[in-house]
């Protein structure tokens, strides 16, 4: 249970604990020899290959029948003198090398030893004795047999951090065994056992660059495989280094044979699982057409060349074929492969699983597994500075996975493994054992991982802090963030999403400031680095945005845009220097990912900022001191062409109705040199937040807020008039701005009483709050009920079907419909629909004759079902899905007509998979915005 040179678990003793360790005997460890004398004995071995263990079963002391013979199990229990001069040990047995493995780590973490104690510095916690219940535990087997990752895309970060800390050495360069000895006991630890090493892109060699690291793998349990592209157990750059000619089977076949047959040779001794097939030369398509016959032949030669290094049947090594991209057309197209072959399905980079088995798929001996991703370069934008993976979404989609039977092995590439901690233990935690995670275990798993992590006091503010974390990185990756990404016009969109951030890092930056030192170099790593960053980022972007429609109405606040983006730019950059400074460059070059000023797919070599303008400072402006604008619009008064007509004076503001979900706004500003103080005037029943003020030339702007004393008002649709009038003279050419306030009076009757409610000609709704659930006539056992998976997607949550495998596909007669309340006052027509916006979740087709889709309808009128995602030929990318991606959502629409009046909007699933994030119902008042209308206010 040692530490692996970090901190030792026995090393500091605090205050006593007694310790439920899962069940695991009921005794008490030592503590580093302070209590020796009490016996502190383990003992640990693997069943059929320790005498001691065996002789215990023999004698019937210790009881393995529900291991034995199983995979990666365990047992431990408590047994008394089980062995000359013991008079009682903690025995943990296991099934093979990992099962045994995985026992003394189950100890190790509960005594306080964080899986990442050396690659995140989280400290090992101490106690005066630590005790053991006598229960005996039995660890069955995982629910993924092979459960590991990719070190890809490793450079810069990991590649810097590597030739820093790694020089070459007699043994080989920078990726070499004294590397890959803590990631593979960090594997161990987090109860994986597969890795496809670094090198599928950035030269590295594995199996060569030092001759200790297959050994070392073998010996320390960890299987090697490799990527999607490097098939034989050969890496990307051998061919490069030892290969002769072109990497091209239909030319070239007489020196790949003998390649490909060497790794096979080189790999036999150890544990492995060979990759099938072939693509072409740095990592792409094989050819430029699917051409079965010779990716069918690939195969089947690399079959013979098994068979030839075998003395065993073939069907008894593992292997696996990797349907990644283009190669699923092979598969499409008609190609399969032996039955022991592992099919490994492919998300689609973004973490969004393009195909599962379906049919007798399912009973293939070679089972099925999922390959995704954590990172990623390519398009529409490559991802690899910090964590932006949304842990439900990653529930929803390797949940649906397993019960679809991708049971053999999960694999997801972590590039450059440092920046997501998180995710990678959320990973592994669900292949290792899937039935304890249910749709809304993702808060209960942060939970449990904050608690190991960091004080149990700590804990819950933590788990708070990185759960929403999640959930607004979700949104949209940051590297796709940009000036006109939200809204800063409508709904207050972008000044809503920054504050958010500002909320997130004040609490952070609390939470670090409590802790104690030894936990702090955990915590920034793992959780203030990204909040902080992250918030840097969305200050950079939106402070940009805000800047470009300041600077076009002339406010002299446009400049302190500039100033707050710059700030935010040099925040980052510091965050960047912390993190490669933190504990004397422990982790120096790990955060040297660009990630801002992106101008296509690839990453920018250097950050830079996004465009800003600047207002000169005049001694006196020449359209006056002061100017106004009211949301909605990048209109100002006094305006400037092409935004205003500069005859007028005037601006119409946005309707206001008693329903309104945000209230409406105008902000007063000053466009010159000089101090001005204003008063704003209205009618009696027009409520203002402040009605007077003082602005000197670098102060902020004042926003005011507009609100209807509704007793007062009259009723109908009425207009009113806001004036503001300044102590500096416009000049002859203007007149003092006036603000047209259009009134909706609109009343509810009596006997609505629960539901949406019509405001600014939108209905904005969040799925989870369904007014009930209409039950279908399905006849699947269990039947189909809709869950909510919280913080889930953009807005709110997600609201799916529940279980995620039915028999047939669902009908609006057969599957639950979810009802949806709702008033409306604006009348539609044929001409002039009412547009309904339904936004999903960004899963995809994975069975090709179920593709996804939902029905929506209004009352009981023309329900319409939507295909809403359009597949393309196989192996590529679905319409319209660089959009999805980027956006986190499929966005549909369709439309009806819709009369004034109390109404029930009608929405169905009709297959698992679909995700409903939100529903917008338009009747011409939606605007411009990236996560849409907030929801409408509810009656109820």
């Amino acid at each position: 249970m040692g530490t692996g040179g970090g901190a030792n678990a026995s090393a500091a003793f605090g205050a006593p604990v007694i310790f439920n360790v899962s069940g695991i005997g009921s005794w008490e460890f030592g503590s580093g020899g302070r209590n020796a004398s009490r016996g502190a004995t383990v003992i640990a071995g693997t069943v059929g290959m320790s005498g001691l263990i065996d002789g215990l079963v023999e004698e019937g002391k210790l009881d393995v029948s529900a291991i034995e013979g199983e995979w990666e199990a365990f047992t431990s229990a408590v047994v008394e003198a089980p062995t000359d001069g013991v008079d009682r040990a903690l025995v943990i047995a296991g099934s093979d090398k990992r099962g045994t493995i995985y026992g003394l780590y189950d100890v190790s973490e509960q005594i306080g030893v964080s899986p990442w104690y050396w690659w995140a510095d989280v400290p090992s916690k101490s106690h005066d004795a630590i005790y053991a219940i006598n229960t005996t535990k039995v660890q069955g087997s995982p629910s993924v047999k092979y459960r590991g990752f990719f070190l890809n895309d490793e450079a810069p970060a990991l590649t810097g951090w590597i030739n820093a800390k790694y020089p070459p050495s007699p043994y080989g360069p920078g990726y070499n065994a004294d590397f890959y000895w803590t990631v593979f006991e960090l594997l161990l630890r987090l109860r994986a056992n597969y890795i496809w090493p670094a090198g599928a892109d950035w030269g590295q060699t594995f199996f060569v660059d030092d001759m200790r690291n297959q050994p070392l793998a073998d010996a320390m349990g960890i299987v090697i495989g490799t990527s999607h592209t490097e098939p034989m157990a050969r890496a990307t750059k051998e061919w490069q280094l030892f290969g002769e000619g072109p990497w091209q089977w239909n030319t070239n076949n007489e020196s790949i044979i003998p390649f490909m047959k060497y790794g096979a040779e080189r790999a036999r001794p150890y544990e492995n699982v060979i990759t099938m097939g072939m693509r072409g030369s740095g990592d792409t398509a094989l050819s430029a057409t699917i051409q079965t016959e010779m990716l069918e032949d690939i195969v089947a030669t690399q079959r013979d060349l098994l068979e030839e290094v075998h003395t065993e049947d073939i069907t008894s090594i593992p292997q696996m074929w990797c349907l990644y991209k283009e190669v699923q057309g092979y598969f499409e197209a008609g190609m399969r492969v032996p039955d022991d072959v592992t099919l490994l399905w492919a998300d689609d980079n973004w973490g969004n699983v393009r195909r599962l088995p379906v049919g007798n798929e399912t009973e293939r001996s070679g089972g099925a597994g999922v390959y995704f991703h954590f990172d990623y370069v390519g398009g529409p934008r490559d991802y690899k500075w910090v964590n932006t993976i949304q842990l439900q979404r990653t529930w929803e989609q390797m949940h649906l996975s397993y019960e679809r039977n991708a049971r053999t092995i999960w694999v997801v590439n972590v590039g450059d493994l440092k920046p997501l901690e998180i995710p990678i233990s959320h990973f592994f935690d669900l292949a290792y054992d899937m039935s304890l995670w249910g749709p809304n275990s993702t808060t209960q798993w942060l939970d449990m991982w904050a608690a190991r992590e960091f004080p149990e006091e700590s804990a819950a503010n933590i788990s708070a802090i990185v759960n929403q974390f999640s959930y607004l990185a979700g949104r949209r990756k940051f590297e796709l963030v940009e000036p006109g990404t939200y809204s800063v016009i409508n709904y207050e969109e972008a000044d809503n999403v920054l504050a958010e951030w500002d909320v997130l890092g004040d609490a952070a930056r609390s939470v670090f400031n409590g802790l104690p030192s030894e936990y702090k170099p955990a915590f920034f790593e793992m959780v203030l680095h990204p909040v902080l960053g992250g918030g840097a980022v969305y200050g950079i972007q939106i402070n940009s945005a805000k800047n470009l429609v300041y600077a076009r109405q002339w406010r002299n606040s446009a400049n302190t845009m500039i100033t707050n983006m710059l700030d935010s730019f040099g925040v980052d950059h510091n965050l960047t220097v912390m993190y490669n400074d933190l504990l004397d460059g422990k982790w120096e070059h790990m955060m040297d990912q660009t990630h801002i000023g992106y101008l296509y797919w690839q990453q920018p070599m250097r950050h830079i900022t996004p465009p800003v303008q600047f207002v000169q400072s005049l001694e006196r402006a020449l359209t006056g001191d002061m100017g106004v604008t009211t949301e909605g619009t990048n209109a100002s008064v006094p305006g400037d062409d092409p935004y205003h007509d500069l005859s007028s004076n005037s601006l119409t503001m946005l309707p206001i109705d008693p329903y309104m979900a945000t209230k409406r706004y105008f902000e007063v500003f000053n466009i010159g040199t000089n101090d001005i103080t204003f008063n704003v005037s209205a009618e009696p029943h027009v409520i203002l937040t402040q009605t007077t003020g003082a602005l000197s030339p670098s102060d902020k702007d004042v926003k005011i807020y507009v609100d209807v004393d509704w007793d007062q008002a009259p009723e109908g649709s009425s207009e009113t008039t806001i004036n503001i009038t300044s102590s500096t003279d416009y000049g002859a050419q203007f007149s003092m701005p006036s603000l047209v306030l259009p009134i909706n009076y609109t009343v509810l009757p009596d006997d609505f009483t629960g539901g949406f409610v019509e405001s600014d000609a939108t209905i904005s709704i969040e799925p989870a709050h369904y007014s009930r659930v209409s039950l279908g006539d399905s006849s699947s056992d269990p039947s189909p009920e809709y869950i909510t998976i919280a913080s889930y997607g953009r807005t709110l949550s997600g609201v799916t079907l529940f279980p995620v495998v039915l028999p047939d596909t669902l009908s609006t007669s057969s599957g639950p419909g979810l009802e949806y309340d709702f008033y409306s006052f604006t009348p539609t027509t044929d001409a002039v629909p009412a547009n309904i916006t339904v936004y999903l979740g960004t899963g995809l087709n994975t069975d090709p004759e179920r593709p996804l889709k939902y029905a929506v309808g209004v009352d009981d009128g023309d329900v319409e079902t939507v295909q809403y995602i359009i597949d393309q030929p196989a192996g590529q990318t679905p319409v319209d899905w660089e959009a999805a991606v980027a956006d986190a959502a499929w966005v549909s629409t369709t439309n009806t007509t819709i009369a004034p009046g109390s109404h029930t909007l009608r929405l169905w699933a009709l297959e698992p998979g679909v995700v409903f994030q939100k529903v917008v119902v338009d009747l011409g008042g939606v605007r411009e915005s990236y996560l849409g209308p907030p929801e409408s206010y509810r009656v109820g």
